[in-house]
């Protein structure tokens, strides 16, 4: 004798089934609450030498004779922010410990002193990158602003550690201020490269 068929599932065992295959109240509510506040753009990829460039002529900048003027930012730590966010992978810790090192040695400071700054601002900017990319560039220059503070506090510290003169926490201050102010310009100049031209081509995919 043929074995009786199985008997389909009943419409209780089938909307049963779907309840728990659908996602769960809260993990939506997660979801909504990380999901990006607005689209990104796609940008063209970025030339290696365009990186190294844009972070030579923050370095140079830093060496013209501004003085001891309060208002002058750190453009090499303004060019390292923008790289850490966008191109964390190329533009890490290490590169930020080089940089700093140089500028220990351009200004006689405590050898370590810049380093280790560039070093804290270059992982809170790798650590915030992809918060900072989705929001709009009045919110980033709030979080550039505390990653300038940040290291201008770590080299006051080194400064009284080792028994120097510090300029000051209005000096640096200042500059985080003022640097934040230019985040917008900064970041508009070195992204200029990448973006795509606005007139779209229906021939393209992008």
């Amino acid at each position: 004798m043929m074995a009786p068929l199985p008997r389909p599932p009943g419409i209780r065992a089938r909307l049963w089934a779907t309840m728990r295959a659908a996602p769960s109240p809260r993990a939506l509510l997660r979801a909504a609450a990380t999901a990006p506040s607005g689209p990104q753009q796609v940008l063209r990829p970025v030339r290696p030498g365009y990186i190294w460039g844009t972070v030579t002529v923050g370095f140079l900048l830093d060496l013209l004779p501004w003085g001891q003027a309060a208002w002058v930012p750190d453009f090499l730590a303004l060019s390292l922010v923008f790289w850490n966010v966008h191109q964390p992978r190329r533009v890490g810790m290490g590169i930020a410990f080089v940089a700093g090192l140089l500028m220990d040695v351009h200004d006689g400071a405590l050898f370590g002193e810049h380093a280790l700054a560039y070093t804290l601002l270059s992982y809170g900017a790798i650590a915030l990158h992809r918060r900072v990319q989705w929001l709009p560039v009045r919110a980033q220059c709030i979080h550039v602003f505390a990653l300038l503070l940040v290291a201008q506090l770590a080299s006051a510290v080194v400064r009284l550690w080792a028994g120097a003169a510090s300029p000051g926490w209005t000096w640096g201050l200042l500059a985080s201020v003022v640097g934040a102010l230019l985040w917008p310009i900064v970041r508009a100049i070195l992204i200029a490269p990448q973006l795509r031209p606005e007139k779209r081509d229906d021939t393209r995919p992008l």
